[in-house]
């Protein structure tokens, strides 16, 4: 079975910056996609920013300058840099992978459980 375990998330003011981490572990044969969601309070699940495999990324306008996408697939790894942080940045923040199991002949979607990043002063 997969897992997404993401960490990082906290408490920040205004201007600060975090660095969330999404790691995922089980029968993995390749990951061809990570990503980065969030939602806030009584609104939309949202794209922040998505990574595939051969290293090209997609943003939200809204993250574009601030916010940088990696990923270390060594570790099976993706990593969200947060830099510039405002308070309408608040919100739940989800990963999710679309990954190919040694036991399948497809890939499937996953998502983690969600890491909490507030922005406020």
């Amino acid at each position: 079975q997969v897992q997404l375990v993401e960490s990082g998330g906290g408490l920040v003011q205004p201007g600060g910056s975090l660095r969330l981490s999404c790691a995922a572990s089980g029968s993995i044969s390749a990951i061809y996609a990570m990503g980065w969601y969030r939602q806030a309070p009584g609104e939309q699940r949202e794209l922040v920013a998505a990574i595939w495999s051969g290293g090209s990324t997609n943003y939200a306008d809204s993250a574009k300058g601030r916010f940088t996408i990696s990923r270390d697939n060594a570790k099976n790894t993706t990593y969200l840099q947060m830099n510039s942080l405002k308070p309408e940045d608040t919100a739940v923040y989800y990963c999710n992978a679309d990954i190919r199991l040694h036991i399948a002949t497809r890939t499937y979607n996953y998502w983690g459980q969600g890491t909490q990043v507030t922005v406020s002063s």
